[in-house]
């Protein structure tokens, strides 16, 4: 069955479902929905629904008939959660994407964006990574499990479209980062893993602070406001069955990420790497040409991104799980 769709200006009035709606992703999509004039926003946490629960999602969505939805929860972790517990990522994902997608499906919702991540490129794909590098090589093993999960996501997508006819869509974020983040010890990315590393060394005066690896990787950054302003972006300006990459387009190197981290905290001491611990990928930046093309390009720059999330960190952390 042929997807015939032209996006256009979503129902502000219309009920609107974000999965995840608690999240760094799924928080700042509630809302910038919200300030875009939303009034039927629809979240629950997993206490209140489980969505590794298949009947109680068919039974949600039954219950509430959303004609938008944003698939934005998910298991997530940095290296050394993915690492140490590859089937968890694997299989949790899987099971709340085919939850969601299936029960969607059955309730007809008009238009669906799922969230991937930019770890589902090849380890070695050319840089900056295009949309067709996508299952062209072998990925990174840090993280494969959880990457594998979200290319079913994305498989799922262009199948539902295929034979539903169904106008849903794929983005694919690069590295997130800003309020709401988790600063863990355990579960952290490598942002805000650094700001909270940084901040505790300036708090303490320490001499010096070691970070993992050589700090030679080079990442991409966007601040978590200008996703979800991406997010609108698509649903309302953007058809096609392919993931659409978000990002900046730019990239740092993470001692250079460590530097401006500790700058914005004040930390005067010494940098240290610790170059038995894993890099991860060398190089991972996004090709985001097909999203300039729909009309959207980010507006929060690294410096003043990392300041602000500092300033939360700092607001926030007293109510943190660290």
């Amino acid at each position: 069955m042929s997807v015939q769709f032209t996006p256009a200006r979503l129902d502000r009035t219309s009920t609107f479902y974000v999965a995840g709606h608690r999240g760094l992703v799924g928080s700042a999509i509630w809302r910038k929905l919200e300030s875009e004039g939303f009034n039927r926003l629809i979240g629950k946490s997993s206490a209140e629904l489980d969505l590794k629960d298949r009947n109680a999602v068919f039974d949600f969505f039954e219950s509430e008939r959303p004609r938008y939805v944003v698939l934005a929860a998910a298991k997530v972790g940095g290296i050394l959660a993915n690492d140490t517990y590859p089937a968890d990522f694997l299989s949790e994902n899987v099971q709340i994407q085919v939850n969601v997608l299936d029960a969607a499906v059955t309730c007809g919702v008009e238009r669906l964006l799922f969230l991937g991540s930019s770890c589902i490129y090849p380890k070695y794909a050319p840089q900056p990574i295009r949309e067709d590098s996508l299952l062209t090589g072998h990925l990174e093993p840090t993280n494969d499990a959880y990457a594998v999960a979200k290319i079913a996501g994305i498989m799922q997508i262009q199948a539902i479209r295929r034979q539903h006819g169904l106008p849903w869509i794929s983005a694919m974020p690069t590295n997130l980062y800003g309020p709401g983040d988790n600063f863990s010890l355990k579960g952290s990315h490598v942002l805000p893993a650094l700001i909270r590393r940084y901040d505790e060394a300036a708090r303490a005066n320490a001499a010096s602070v070691t970070n993992w690896g050589t700090g030679s990787p080079r990442r991409e950054f966007l601040h978590v406001e200008d996703m979800a302003a991406a997010c609108l972006h698509l649903l309302e300006n953007y058809d096609g069955a392919g993931q659409v990459n978000v990002g900046t387009g730019t990239d740092v190197t993470i001692k250079e990420l460590a530097e401006i981290v500790a700058h914005e905290v004040g930390y005067e001491g010494e940098m240290h790497w610790d170059t038995t611990k894993p890099d991860g990928t060398p190089q991972k930046l996004l090709d985001v040409s097909t999203l300039s093309k729909a009309g959207w390009t980010a507006s929060i720059d690294l410096e003043r991104g990392i300041r602000s999330t500092v300033e939360w960190y700092r607001a926030n952390k007293a109510y943190l799980r660290l």
